[in-house]
């Protein structure tokens, strides 16, 4: 394809990563896949969405590149720029042109945090066109056969500010993600965390007691990503309470009424 395929190779996912599936989405996706549609995945924080990016990438056996996407993040971070190497002035590729060439996947991570102008390469290869304009080059990339472009965000954080518009969104395949099922996470906890079923089990609990909360005030409950950080801790040798303080109550808020409310669940549990 005449680019360099070594930049690449720390991007592809040779194990399997561990994902259960919550509904149908793995379906969904791979139909997106063969059929060159873009996907959206909606959802909480620490829900599985980065993980099931990485479960699709090894199932079609493409690289993975993914971008945190943040308020400074510009187009020219996404398709690349030029840059002075020695007495030379040469052109980068970023992370989405190497995507386009290469037939690799781009996972842009809380897509509405990117500044709004990147919408303009966005659209273009999100469509049936699917091309990458690079006006610094002057070129028009047509996106190989392989490539796919995937976004997620998380509409619980979103304003009328920061929010996907209808020109954006209608171009995509629409996964919404949501905690699992008290089994399945119970599943995943023990399994990531490396812990028994029982202390999963009370993690989940706990979990599910914080994200009644947020008709309280709570901006959001605690994830399934926070229950293994706990989970690791104490399996470290971390007294249980302080594994839960630490790893997840205290990641939530900073409000003293609302991490006393939290204190309780974790006495009443454990």
């Amino acid at each position: 394809m005449g680019i360099d395929q070594q930049p690449l190779d720390k991007h592809r996912i040779l194990d399997e990563p561990f994902y259960i599936e919550q509904g149908n989405e793995v379906q969904l996706a791979l139909a997106a896949y063969r059929n060159r549609l873009p996907l959206l995945l909606k959802g909480p924080t620490g829900c599985g969405k980065t993980r099931f990016m990485q479960y699709l990438a090894w199932r079609v056996k493409r690289p993975l590149i993914t971008v945190s996407c943040h308020d400074d993040l510009s187009t020219s971070d996404l398709v690349g720029r030029y840059l002075i190497k020695g007495n030379e002035t040469v052109w980068v590729d970023g992370p989405l042109t190497m995507a386009v060439k290469s037939g690799g996947i781009c996972y842009l991570d809380e897509i509405v945090e990117a500044r709004k102008d990147t919408t303009v390469v966005i659209h273009p290869l999100a469509d049936d066109r699917r091309e990458l304009p690079v006006e610094k080059l002057g070129k028009l990339f047509l996106a190989d056969p392989s490539f796919m472009l995937a976004v997620s965000y998380n509409p619980g954080y979103q304003s009328v500010l920061k929010d996907l518009k209808p020109s954006t969104r209608q171009r995509f395949v629409s996964l919404t993600f949501a905690y699992p099922s008290t089994e399945l996470e119970q599943q995943i906890v023990a399994k990531e965390g490396s812990v028994d079923t029982t202390l999963a089990g009370q993690l989940v609990k706990l979990a599910q007691m914080t994200r009644g909360l947020k008709e309280s005030g709570l901006p959001e409950g605690a994830s399934t990503r926070l229950l293994i950080q706990a989970a690791h801790l104490h399996r470290d040798g971390v007294d249980l309470v302080e594994a839960c303080r630490a790893g997840i109550t205290h990641s939530l808020t900073d409000d003293p009424d609302m991490l006393g409310a939290m204190d309780e669940m974790i006495a009443s549990i454990f």
